[in-house]
C-alpha cells in the first residue's frame, strides 16, 4: 500500500488559486469545503502573515490577510517579488504562485 502523506491545505480545499491584484500584487484564495477546513485554514497560530512570508520570500510585514468565515475563504496578498511582465517575470499572471500554499501540511490532529 503507498503512503499517502500528509493532508494539506489543498486537500482541505475546494479551490485554492493565485491571480494578479494589479501589475505589483499577487493574491491567493483558499475556497475551504466546509467549516471545518476554514477552522484549519484560519487559524492564526497556523497560516499567518509570517508563515505566508517563509513560503514566498516576501516581508511578513507586507502579507495582507483576510478571513472570511461565512464563505469559509482565507484571502492572502503581497507585493509581487517583480512587476508583471517586468524581464525576470516568469509567471505574468500570478496563476502558479497558489502551488506553496496548497501543498503546506496541516498539523495532525
Amino acid at each position: 500500500m503507498a503512503e499517502t502523506g500528509p493532508t494539506t491545505l489543498g486537500d482541505l480545499a475546494f479551490e485554492v488559486r493565485s491571480k494578479n491584484a494589479g501589475p505589483f500584487w499577487v493574491t491567493m484564495e483558499l475556497f475551504m469545503r466546509d467549516a471545518a477546513g476554514y477552522g484549519i485554514a484560519a487559524d492564526e497560530s497556523f497560516l499567518n502573515e509570517r508563515t505566508v512570508a517563509g513560503l514566498y520570500g516576501v516581508d511578513e510585514s507586507e502579507v495582507q490577510m483576510f478571513r472570511i468565515s461565512s464563505l469559509n475563504v482565507v484571502k492572502i496578498s503581497f507585493p509581487r517579488p517583480v512587476g508583471q511582465a517586468s524581464l525576470r517575470d516568469r509567471d505574468i499572471h500570478s496563476g502558479q504562485q497558489h502551488v506553496p500554499l496548497a501543498m503546506l501540511p496541516v498539523p495532525a490532529t
